[in-house]
């Protein structure tokens, strides 16, 4: 599943307001390239086929 420029933009937008951050225009596309590096690294990993009956994790119990 790889991430279309346009939604990391958005993304970015979001974030800029939940968190009030006031980002540039270099910092915002330097942001948008990380993110895309990111995903593209992460892709065979979530592309990796795992069995439904795994248990994706243990819940703790006290």
């Amino acid at each position: 599943m790889m991430t279309s420029t346009s939604d990391w933009a958005a993304y970015l937008a979001q974030m800029e307001q939940l968190l009030a951050l006031e980002l540039d225009d270099a910092r915002r596309a330097e942001l948008q390239s990380q993110f895309s590096r990111i995903a593209a690294m992460s892709a065979p990993l979530m592309a990796y086929p795992l069995d439904d009956r795994l248990e994706v994790a243990g819940v703790y119990q006290a």
